[in-house]
């Protein structure tokens, strides 16, 4: 007989996302490939200065598996210099068009805080939303998604991303985290946006202790009832703990991943598609 320790995995909810009016199915967990168009993104091995890298990036990633492609013009690492939206724009649309060119099937993300940048990406082709800020850093955002109604990722995070790692104080990093996100979801809910998916936010306004205390504690979130994407890959929770450079990382990543998958992650937004698709597989037939 199943244990009431097991109960959340075996009843966990499934849920569907409405992108463009495809329904893509989390019955299984999701891979996100992250393609950064910026040249100072934190990990060097994630950046691309072209459209024709792009395409050549997410054809590598699509046959590896990505169900998803997450593609971003700002850099959000700690300390990155901001930059207009003009050119946030000028770096993600021609990537957008190409790649929904060469590959029309492929379903895309835009990581962008900025409403207008969504909008514009939205209009090129893009499905997702996938938004740092929580809708903290512009207040247009939760109108505009309201009005183009697709999947929107709310992720937590405190600041932007130059002054973030100084508000890094909790009592208790899970509860304030969680009551931070349920404010946004409230609003979100009340102008009738159907489909979203949260993000803890990992490495934002988090000190690597936090990390490792969320990520204990991920399944909470799940009061929410909403499902749950991840962004650990490469982070220095990893690297840091480790004592390793970024490059080196992998190892460490396919780890935490794993434990974010038994704490109920529907989606892994990552550098390396094929080995979090392989670390997907081997859970699901393993079933924990």
């Amino acid at each position: 007989m199943p244990t009431l320790e097991a109960k959340d995995t075996l009843f966990k909810k499934k849920y569907t996302l409405n992108c463009r009016g495809k329904l893509l199915s989390l019955e299984a967990p999701l891979v996100m490939g992250i393609l950064n168009l910026t040249p100072d993104s934190f990990y060097p091995g994630s950046r691309l200065s072209s459209a024709e890298e792009a395409v050549a990036k997410a054809g590598k990633m699509l046959s590896d598996g990505a169900d998803i492609l997450d593609i971003g013009g700002y850099s959000s690492r700690p300390g990155a210099a901001d930059i207009s939206a003009q050119e946030e724009q000028e770096r993600i649309l021609p990537a957008i068009q190409a790649i929904l060119q060469k590959y029309p099937e492929a379903i895309l993300s835009v990581d962008t805080f900025r409403a207008d940048v969504a909008e514009a990406a939205v209009n090129a082709g893009a499905a997702i939303i996938n938004d740092i800020s929580g809708g903290l850093l512009d207040e247009a955002m939760f109108e505009t998604l309201a009005r183009l109604q697709v999947p929107y990722i709310l992720m937590h995070m405190r600041g932007t991303p130059q002054t973030m790692s100084g508000l890094a104080k909790y009592e208790d990093v899970t509860v304030e985290v969680l009551d931070e996100l349920r404010v946004q979801v409230a609003k979100l809910q009340q102008l009738g946006v159907k489909d979203i998916i949260l993000d803890p936010g990992f490495g934002f306004a988090k000190t690597v202790e936090h990390n490792f205390e969320l990520l204990r504690h991920l399944d909470d979130l799940r009061i929410l009832d909403l499902p749950l994407l991840v962004g650990l890959s490469r982070k220095s929770m990893v690297y840091k703990t480790l004592g390793i450079e970024q490059a080196d990382a992998l190892t460490g990543t396919i780890v935490v991943n794993t434990l974010a998958l038994t704490k109920g992650a529907d989606i892994l937004r990552v550098h390396d598609v094929k080995e979090a698709k392989q670390t997907i597989i081997l859970l699901e037939k393993a079933k924990l």
